[in-house]
């Protein structure tokens, strides 16, 4: 039952977004005023399970939920009891999240005890003051004290940063040696030319390539051929003992071996985080009791999975590769 695209690559990694709603407004992510989708048009938790099973049905292995920040989605927890019961079953071998860590307080424990094993909190700085310009409106100590209930919970974190020019560019060194020292892993992540924003992404815009560089200054990098089964390409550091993880969309895409697709809150499939082309699996999940449609839908879908992205940032292109933004899809 495995899903094999037009290019001969497995899908068996679904990220699923919950909810496109976060409790930040990170100004690489999305704009300060933003029209979030209806309620009424989000697929319901049980919907979003009978989808999540379908998927597994059809050889999915990895389940990533997503957001938006996907523990402010009313009931999660409700949906990552059903789900864990794959895990309990042997059909899917990993479930994660990835979040702000702004909700991780209250939910860790919980997390752990549903089977979550690992997950990736979103973290671009450790000063308060840039912090709260980045989010705009966040509170690193909310953050913080997430962190460590998951780690107190017994959740392996890693860290995911987005590198930015002139912004924590010349933070990230202290970055890396602090997750390092507390047994995170580090990945930093070159912005995407994804929705509107209120900034111009040329200025944010670093490419992984100079950064890795910079850092090779100070620390010597190892390329290792460790996966966790995402894009990341990983090199160990000799000084801290630790992995740190490029995720380079921009100046060396990773689509070759893209066993990844996405499913939104309100039932839409992306084949690709770059590029606009969707499938609808809403309106066939409503109209059978059975998952004959689904399946169906999925299939056509991943036949049309595309071999790349199209991601350009450039001076002459001031529109956004894709419209929607990063929340919608969770990356």
């Amino acid at each position: 039952m495995d899903m094999i695209d037009p290019f001969g690559r497995t899908i068996s990694y679904l990220r699923v977004s919950v909810t496109d709603r976060c409790d930040f407004r990170c100004t690489y992510c999305m704009a300060e005023d933003m029209a979030f989708l209806p309620k009424k048009d989000l697929l319901s938790l049980e919907e979003l399970d009978r989808l999540c099973t379908v998927f597994i049905e059809k050889g999915v292995r990895k389940l990533r939920l997503t957001g938006g920040e996907p523990l402010v989605r009313k009931n999660i927890m409700h949906l990552v009891r059903q789900i864990s019961r794959h895990l309990e079953s042997g059909a899917l071998e990993e479930l994660t999240l990835t979040t702000n860590g702004s909700q991780l307080s209250r939910f860790a424990a919980d997390l752990a005890d549903c089977g979550v094993k690992r997950i990736n909190v979103s973290l671009d700085t450790l000063d308060p003051e840039k912090f709260r310009q980045i989010t705009r409106w966040g509170n690193l100590d909310k953050v913080m004290d997430g962190i460590d209930a998951a780690q107190a919970a017994g959740l392996k974190v890693k860290l995911n940063a987005v590198a930015l020019k002139d912004f924590n560019d010349a933070e990230l060194p202290e970055m890396l040696r602090w997750a390092h020292g507390r047994g995170m892993e580090l990945t930093v992540i070159e912005t995407m030319p994804m929705g509107e924003i209120d900034a111009d992404r040329t200025d944010q815009y670093l490419p992984l390539s100079l950064l890795r560089a910079a850092l090779e200054r100070q620390f010597t990098l190892t390329d290792i051929p460790y996966k966790t089964g995402g894009p990341a390409r990983y090199v160990h550091v000799a000084e801290t003992g630790g992995r740190l993880g490029f995720i380079t969309p921009m100046t060396h895409n990773f689509c070759e071996s893209c066993n990844r697709v996405r499913l939104t809150c309100t039932g839409t499939l992306y084949m690709c985080l770059g590029q606009e082309d969707a499938a609808d699996l809403r309106a066939p999940l409503r109209a059978s009791e059975g998952n004959e449609l689904v399946a169906d839908a999925i299939d056509e879908a991943i036949g049309r999975k595309p071999k790349g992205h199209d991601f350009i940032i450039d001076r002459r292109t001031n529109r956004p590769s894709v419209s929607r933004h990063m929340s919608v899809t969770g990356g």
